[in-house]
């Protein structure tokens, strides 16, 4: 395995990270407020106080610890302690970007009390989504795509990963409803990716193919459609990873899946049939759903713990799915032009491939030649969520 220096991570300097702290997520804190006003007064309290920390930029205060520590609580202390050693003073407008945004969620699950009612302080927005018209001509359209497996694959990755485009807490939410074109694919190796995975390619025959999930409702939607894609393969296996917990807005979870899974029951027609293969396949074991506090944590994914990385030796591919885990994949950083997506995940212990819509300033892999004119536009492009990425590095490419 190669060994790079990594770039630093972004910091609360950048321009999009300190509007996205500093104006758009205490407007996500009050939207919540509004949106369950039956909290008890303790709970709307206290996300006051963590609403006026945050624009006030007072100092990252840790994780309450009373009366029982949380099952994440010395997890989230080391990554604080090691943010507290490299920036001084440690507040929520002056650290590492990604930190601070997971870290922010983080001190919502506590402020809402999760752990003692169960309650997804974002259930009113999840809701939308099956109200939408959109959500049901998406998800027709991936399900009448057909024609031989890599082809089908090849098509649904295309629906995927502009399903990403779909975020409750993004101002890229409203491109949902716009068609994307190839010109806003910066980069495109489903033929490496699809020759992998044929029949005497270089992928392991039979593996476990792990989806990192990323948002619920449409997005969620479109992952079903490539489980059941994959699923259609004989001694195929699909482990979706889902967060432990509500996190950023429209972040999917165990309980979404199973309320997307009798949506599309009650819905009937294809989307119903598409529900019972998927329970019928977690029933066999074929399907499996799985929820590591990883994926909710502060860590950077070469930091995973043996367990996840023994999970993920030895799959077919892993799929990493949208903005967020882009960045904890990468760092949460920009990397120098050169860099190839494949070198930057070299650490990693299976073939990857990334979808992901862009919705901030993280990147790697893309090559200058496409970056260059989009710079020289003047335009922060890169936040925008219009321009996508399917970014393949196979264990055959010199990782």
């Amino acid at each position: 395995m190669m060994t790079l220096n990594r770039p630093q991570p972004l910091r609360m300097d950048n321009d999009f990270a300190y509007r996205t702290m500093s104006e758009r997520v205490p407007g996500i804190i009050r939207e919540v407020q509004s949106a369950n006003a039956d909290f008890s007064p303790s709970i709307q309290r206290a996300l006051d106080r963590l609403h006026d920390m945050l624009t006030q930029n007072q100092p990252v205060p840790m994780l309450d610890q009373a009366p029982v520590p949380p099952p994440d609580f010395a997890d989230w202390e080391a990554v604080y302690r090691a943010q507290q050693a490299k920036i001084t003073p440690l507040t929520w407008l002056h650290c590492e970007w990604f930190f601070a945004e997971t870290f922010l969620y983080r001190h919502i699950i506590q402020a809402v009390r999760w752990h003692e009612t169960g309650r997804d302080p974002y259930a009113y927005k999840k809701r939308t989504e099956f109200e939408s018209a959109h959500f049901w001509k998406l998800l027709d359209a991936a399900l009448a795509v057909d024609g031989p497996p890599a082809e089908r694959l090849g098509a649904l990755l295309g629906l995927v990963l502009w399903g990403n485009r779909v975020d409750l807490s993004h101002p890229a939410g409203m491109l949902a409803s716009e068609t994307a074109s190839d010109d806003e694919l910066l980069v495109d190796d489903r033929d490496r990716l699809l020759a992998d995975l044929a029949p005497g390619g270089a992928a392991i025959e039979g593996g476990v193919v792990h989806i990192i999930v990323d948002n619920t409702g449409t997005e969620l939607a479109m992952d079903l459609a490539m489980a059941d894609a994959l699923l259609s393969a004989d001694g195929m296996t699909v482990v979706l990873h889902l967060k432990a917990h509500p996190t950023f807005v429209s972040d999917a979870t165990i309980a979404d899946v199973w309320t997307v899974f009798r949506a599309l029951a009650d819905h009937g027609g294809g989307p119903a049939q598409l529900a019972g293969r998927l329970e019928r396949a977690w029933e066999e074991g074929r399907l499996r759903l799985a929820a590591p506090l990883f994926w909710n944590s502060g860590r950077f994914l070469w930091d995973m713990p043996p367990d996840l990385r023994r999970a993920f030796e030895g799959a077919r591919l892993v799929v990493i799915k949208g903005d967020a885990n882009y960045r904890r994949a990468l760092g949460d950083a920009v990397w120098p032009d050169g860099v190839t997506f494949a070198e930057a995940m070299s650490y990693f212990p299976a073939p990857v491939v990334a979808l992901r819509s862009l919705k901030s300033d993280t990147l790697a892999g893309v090559p200058a030649s496409i970056t260059a004119p989009l710079d020289a536009t003047g335009e922060a492009w890169r936040p925008t969520g219009r321009y996508g990425v399917i970014q393949y590095a196979g264990l055959a490419q010199g990782r």
